[in-house]
């Protein structure tokens, strides 16, 4: 008996241990299964061809699981969303279950149940119509502007960034990245599954298949929230292949997301004429032309620029650069305007949207010193509506270069230069030059005033004036839109109330708040310093 059980316990310790084997490798094998695929032609970075630091696998780590996160947040929420729906499904039947055994008293309650369900969603729709959504809301001057934020995928530009904050960042905090990632995807189901009252025709892909938007057609975003009404977003997609943009307006009344709007826009035959008020400032001249010959011509191609040039020195000089750019790139769509009298912006303005004979044209008016790329010009397009809607971007403005970069020799070149930094510039919120709008709107409000002389009034007046109207005023930061920097000259003659408007201008325009308090600290630093070198020099001889 012993042998006998001495057998069995050998064959059961066998037994036992070929069961964990094949459930090892049964292990094993899943893991394989269900291991990424990968490419195995890709070659790492970093292997071949520049050397790559610690700091570029850590960002390009974090945005793996940045992508990662997100995607999980969504698998996360849409679960979320099949139990709800599952849950509603439920209380529907148990809700018909009920109604068939008790009778008429059931009837009478979910009759409440129903009203009171109605009376919300009215509720949540007079929301939207009180909000800025549809038309615009007649305000008492430019302070009772709500501005917009601008994001994308990864980055939010932000007007409000106080000491910490950065002009451009992605979003930290977990329910502003929720929120986005919440909104576009509301976005994409809006599009790929259209209501019969949307504003957009069904379209099918290369092979005949239903045109389908995922979040990569995400092209950028504007947000900003009435604290007694709600948050609005206004989304832009559009897919790599096609023209045609898809624009969804999406309002969270202080509850779920509900759609006010789904509408296709067609730009591809929107002509942008650019109005560019001059007086000397040449060399400033020829830098903008080579901008313009890069975005405008070489790229976008739906551009007329009209020149309005005030005096006669330097008159010369400017078109032999216009010239120069015809032969160079073929371009005549260009108008020069030459006015033998003191520069006046809104009068060179006024001239440069009359001198226009050709009937409606969406206008940009621009000045010498503006950099811009031709997403901002789509970004022109899309956000400026006839008889709707005039856009008027923030512009991001550069610090002087001699600070910024003082620890260079020569400071970067201009496209260098073009980054939104804390130290590098800064969003020019008090600023309302840069502006779109239709030529027919310009001239129902009646263009500039004519009365005001100086620097710098006539653009807040127009501003007030369309603030007054019935057209929505869209304000938000620019990626695309650049001022760069140029040394300012308040002169004497401008009233009080104008040269604290420049000498407050020309302060914010040199440097940031740490770049600033360098200066203003500097002697103390060069006696720190100073003393630094003395201690150590008495160390070394002692």
């Amino acid at each position: 008996m012993p042998r006998r059980g001495l057998i069995l316990q050998t064959r059961t310790h066998w037994l036992l241990l070929g069961l964990a084997l094949l459930c090892s490798l049964v292990l094993f094998l899943y893991l394989l299964e269900c291991a990424p695929q990968t490419d195995g032609n890709a070659s790492l970075p970093g292997v071949i061809g520049e050397n790559y630091g610690k700091e570029y696998y850590q960002a390009l780590l974090q945005e793996q699981e940045e992508h990662y996160q997100t995607r999980a947040t969504s698998l996360k929420r849409q679960i979320a969303q099949l139990k709800q729906e599952l849950q509603e499904m439920s209380e529907k039947m148990r809700s018909l279950q009920e109604r068939k055994n008790v009778g008429a008293n059931g009837i009478g309650y979910q009759g409440h149940k129903e009203q009171a369900s109605s009376d919300l969603l009215e509720f949540l729709h007079s929301q939207i119509d009180k909000a800025e959504v549809s038309i615009g809301a007649k305000l008492p001057s430019e302070y009772g502007v709500i501005p917009f934020e601008s994001f994308t995928l990864m980055k939010v530009f932000q007007l409000e960034m106080g000491l910490t904050r950065h002009p451009e960042e992605k979003p930290v905090r977990k329910d502003k990245r929720d929120e986005l990632v919440e909104v576009i995807e509301a976005g994409l189901e809006v599009i790929n599954n259209p209501d019969e009252d949307d504003e957009q025709e069904d379209e099918d892909g290369p092979l005949g298949e239903k045109l389908t938007f995922n979040e990569n057609d995400f092209i950028e975003g504007y947000y900003r929230t009435e604290r007694d009404k709600g948050t609005q977003y206004e989304l832009f997609f559009k897919k790599a292949d096609l023209m045609e943009y898809r624009h969804v307006t999406l309002f969270r009344p202080f509850g779920p997301l509900m759609k006010v709007k789904s509408e296709m826009i067609d730009i591809t035959r929107s002509v942008i004429n650019i109005i560019v008020p001059l007086a000397e400032r040449t060399e400033a001249f020829a830098q903008f032309m080579q901008n313009f010959r890069d975005v405008c011509i070489h790229q976008d191609k739906r551009i007329h620029l009209t020149v309005v040039y005030f005096g006669k020195e330097g008159l010369s000089k400017v078109k032999s650069i216009l010239e120069s750019v015809t032969s160079e790139s073929n371009f005549h769509n260009y108008t020069l305007v030459s006015l033998n009298e003191e520069f006046n912006r809104g009068r060179g303005l006024n001239v440069g949207a009359r001198a226009w004979d050709k009937g409606e044209v969406l206008m940009f008016f621009c000045d010498v010193d503006i950099y811009f790329s031709a997403e901002f010009l789509n970004s022109c397009r899309l956000n400026a509506e006839p008889g709707k809607k005039v856009f008027y971007p923030v512009v991001f403005s550069l610090y002087n270069p001699a600070i910024v970069y003082a620890n260079q020799n020569v400071p970067p070149p201009v496209e260098q230069q073009l980054v939104h930094k804390k130290d590098s510039g800064f969003w020019r919120d008090f600023g309302f030059g840069m502006t779109c709008q239709y030529r027919s709107d310009f001239l129902t409000i009646g263009g500039f005033d004519m009365e005001v002389k100086g620097w710098g009034g006539e653009d807040v007046h127009l501003y007030r004036k369309y603030l007054h109207g019935d057209l929505i005023v869209i304000r938000t930061p620019v990626p695309g839109l650049f001022h760069l920097w140029h040394e300012k000259r308040c002169a004497d003659e401008l009233t009080p109330e104008q040269y604290r408007m420049c000498i407050q201008s020309k302060a914010m325009n040199e440097a940031s708040h740490s770049h600033m308090g360098m200066l203003v600290f500097r002697e103390e630093i060069e006696t720190h310093l100073r003393k630094q070198a003395y201690r150590t020099n008495s160390e070394a001889v002692g």
